[in-house]
This record gives structure tokens, sequence and C-alpha cells, in this order.
């Protein structure tokens, strides 16, 4: 894999001179041009081995573009800030906008790199993170992402030699003594380790490049030349139309669905009702303020048929919880700048910390329901979304964030009657509008859009949960209960 990388290029500094100053116009208008377009993100990453100067590289790139416009991010060590989230949460907060350009110095691949080099991981522990990172650019690519990924190579020899003259230098010793891997003596173990990730994560969509990092001037051209050729060859294609995953789904028999055969009879006596809420609002206080539960978090999914009775449950979990260890997020259409990143990208940044807990009124699932039935994104887009969700609920809950989620369900009948009410009710007036009324003529299209949300995105670590709902009294100590039970299962 390495081969074409070991191949010796010299770069004299005259011809190195003569090619950067054109290289260095035409990647600036290339820039401008995608400025101007705001089509796609460009996202470059790059690694290497030790010595081979990959910082060294991207600044000569960096240092020629409009820099209001390309933010260079290092791998550092998580803050804890970061440690308290899912481990790719600092990189989807930092993903740049279409027409811009972000550039990683190893990003989500430093991590399971080190941790394969020292031996602290197995191959097939290594293979699984490679294969979700996988997932994870090929979805951005989806989005419309232009991705570049460079391996920035050097035989062992020319290693070494970079090395002692790096930790000869007052000024660049630091490098060494700072690394990680220990300098050339893991050399076989980085080339192994590398050859695993590049054969995994290498793609059509996010191709690695690798680059002999030998001559210092044919490093930066080649880098400068490839990322140049890139984004002009993406602002000349035409929009492609994304292909459309075939629908599986279970045959329908005998006409009926999960939603259709739902008690919604179920009720609770007022007084019965208040006893159980004063229970299990105690025991949820009880169970966030645990001392086990400073290492999870809480993340509560709130979907359902409008005037299903969201808020008022939501207003029963959060009664007597102390404000400071919860969040209410509510989600609409998406804003300008959220229109400019990948769909989960405006969610990723609400997930809650350690010990907090972290509500979405209305959540991810907008794309498989109100953008599906309302044709609000292509079907390529909504289809697709269903194994994203399901990667994303799977980090979530690896990080230690117990995902519940509830679909509070009402029949067509007490929808009216509550519509109805709010329309007569001065302080629910504005819970209602013309477009609630509009979208009970599609609820055939909205229900069977509820059954494949639930049939594709219930998982054994993120289960649904569906509350029957026309009884409000029911549906709350449901959706108590479940909260309580779920983290108590968690913190055993």
């Amino acid at each position: 894999m390495f081969e074409s990388a070991e191949i010796g290029h010299e770069i004299d500094k005259s011809t190195f001179e003569e090619e950067y100053a054109k290289l260095r116009t035409e990647l600036l208008e290339a820039q401008f041009d995608l400025i101007e377009s705001g089509t796609f993100p460009v996202i470059i990453l790059a690694a290497g081995m030790e010595g081979a100067g990959v910082i060294d590289a991207l600044t000569n790139a960096h240092t020629v573009l409009d820099s209001r416009h390309v933010v260079t991010h290092a791998t550092d060590a998580p803050t804890r800030e970061e440690t308290e989230r899912p481990r790719m949460w600092r990189f989807w907060r930092t993903l740049p906008p279409k027409g811009e350009i972000g550039i990683y110095v190893g990003a989500w691949y430093t991590t399971p790199l080190i941790g394969r080099i020292l031996g602290k991981t197995g191959s097939a522990d290594f293979d699984r993170q490679m294969q979700s990172i996988k997932r994870l650019e090929n979805m951005l690519a989806t989005e419309g992402a232009l991705i570049l990924k460079f391996w920035f190579h050097l035989d062992k020899k020319k290693q070494k030699k970079r090395l002692q003259k790096l930790e000869e230098s007052e000024r660049t010793k630091w490098r060494i003594e700072e690394s990680p891997l220990g300098g050339s003596k893991h050399y076989e173990e980085v080339k192994s380790a590398a050859e695993q990730m590049m054969q995994i994560t290498g793609t059509d969509q996010a191709p690695w490049i690798p680059v002999n990092a030998t001559n210092k001037h044919y490093k930066s051209l080649v880098v400068m030349r490839t990322i140049l050729d890139a984004i002009q060859a993406r602002l000349a294609e035409p929009p492609a139309e994304q292909p459309v995953p075939a629908p599986v789904r279970v045959p329908d028999i005998d006409g009926k669905t999960l939603l259709s055969t739902l008690d919604l009879s179920h009720k609770l006596e007022k007084e019965s009702y208040k006893k159980q809420l004063e229970k299990y609002q105690d025991r949820l206080n009880e169970l966030v303020w645990d001392k086990k539960f400073r290492k999870h978090s809480v993340v509560l999914v709130f979907e359902g048929n409008d005037a299903a009775g969201k808020g008022g449950a939501i207003r029963r979990v959060i009664q007597f919880l102390d404000p400071r260890r919860y969040r209410v997020n509510q989600y609409a259409a998406p804003t300008e700048e959220e229109r400019a990143q990948p769909y989960l990208w405006r969610f990723w940044r609400r997930i809650p910390q350690n010990g907090h807990v972290g509500i979405f009124d209305r959540s991810w699932y907008g794309r498989v329901l109100v953008e599906r039935v309302e044709k609000f994104c292509s079907e390529a887009d909504w289809r697709r979304a269903y194994g994203e969700i399901n990667d994303f609920e799977a980090e979530m809950s690896q990080a230690g964030i117990v995902v519940i989620k509830f679909w509070l369900a009402i029949d067509k009948d007490e929808q009216e009657l509550r519509f109805k009410a709010r329309e007569e009710t001065g302080y629910k007036r504005y819970k209602i509008t013309d477009e609630d009324w509009r979208n009970r003529e599609k609820w055939d299209e909205y229900t069977e859009a509820v059954c494949d949300m639930i049939d594709y995105t219930s998982t054994s670590i993120a289960p649904w949960t569906i509350v029957e709902a026309n009884d409000k009294y029911y549906a709350r100590i449901k959706v108590l209960k479940t909260i309580c039970q779920q983290i108590a299962k968690r913190l055993k």
C-alpha cells in the first residue's frame, strides 16, 4: 500500500517556488469559487509517520487560503467536557459548513491508531472502530462533503534520521518528548496499523492519498495540487442524484399495524394519578442524584401525534428536577446555519454531559416523519436516515447515555377534540395552527411513516416505548415509570 510513497521524489527550491506561486493563485481562486457556490464543505484530514512533517505541509496549504473561511483543528487530549460525551461529539461540533474548509490533524483516527499501535486495542476492536469511522465518512460524503485524507510516509531509515535532527534542536525536541508513540521504535506497528486503517476506510467517497514526505517541497506541492484538483473537479460536476435504497418491509397480510392494534382505552383515575405522579417524580429525582449517575446521562426523545400531550408529559418529568441538570430542546424547521451542515449536526450539539438530562421535544426523527411525508427531503435522504440514526444512538449508548424514546399515540377523534379545545382556550390558542388541521388530511401517510420508523429504529439499546395517550393521566405516568425503570436498569 505504501509502495508509491516509498519512491523518492526530489524537487529543488527554485522549482518549488515557481510552482508554489502558480498554485497559490489557482488555489485561492478555487476557494473563492467554493465560497460563492456554497454547495459543499471541504474536509481535509492529515496523519502520518512521526517526523513526516504533517503540520508543515498543511501550513503551506493553509497560508495561501483566505483564513476567514478555513479552520485547522489539531487533535489534542480531550477536555473534561469532551470526555463526558460520545467520542465523536467534539469533531461534529467543528465540522465546516458548506462553502468552507476544515483541516484536521489526526482527527477521529488519532485515538484508535494510538491504541492499536501501543497494543491496547486488538485487531478485531480496531476493525470495528474503523468500520464506524467509515460509516461516518460515507454519511458526510453523501451529505455532500468533499473529503481528502493524506497519509505522510517515511521509510524507517529516513524517519530515524529526521527524528534525530528534531531531537537535537531545542526548538523541536518537544515534538519527540511529547510523542505518545516513542519515536521510531514503533515504526512497524505504525505502518501495520496505518495499512489496516487505509484498507478499511479508504473509499471512493473518502480516499486516502499516500504522500512521500522525504522532500518537503514535493510533499507540500502534492497536498496543494490534490486539494486544488479535487475542489475544481467537484465544482465542475453537475448535482448528483443519490440512489434510493430499495424498501424492505413486512408484507401487509391482514391490514393491521402496530398503531392500529393499540388499546387506547387505558385510563387512570385522578386520585391514583396524583399518588403515582408523586411516587415516580420522587424516584426520578433520586436516580438523577445517585452517585452512579455521574458517569451517565439521559436523552429523552418525545415524538407523537399533534396534541398527543408531549408538552404536558415533559412538564411532569422536569417538575421537581434541578433546572441546572436538564435542558429541554425544541426543534422546528432548520435555520440557515443548520442547513449548511449535515442533518444530525444540530442534534449532536445538544447531547448532555454526564449527570444531566437532555430532553428533545421533536428530534432527529423529523427526517423520517414530517420531512418524509411533506417531501422536504428526498426519498434517498429519509431512507438513508434510519441507519444514520441507529449509528447515532449506538454512539450515545456506548458513551454511557441512556436513550429513552417515546411515541405518544392518540386516535383521530381524540385529536379533533383537543384541537377544538385549544381553539376555545385563550392560553392554548398558540398551540393550534392551520398547519395542524392540514396535517390531519395526511393521517394515513404519517401513520405509515411512524410504523416504518419504529420498525427500523427500535433497537435493543434504544427501543421505542409506545404510549397510549388518549388519557393524559395514564400517558404521563407511563412515561415517568418507563424513565425510572430504564435509568435504574442502567445504574445496576
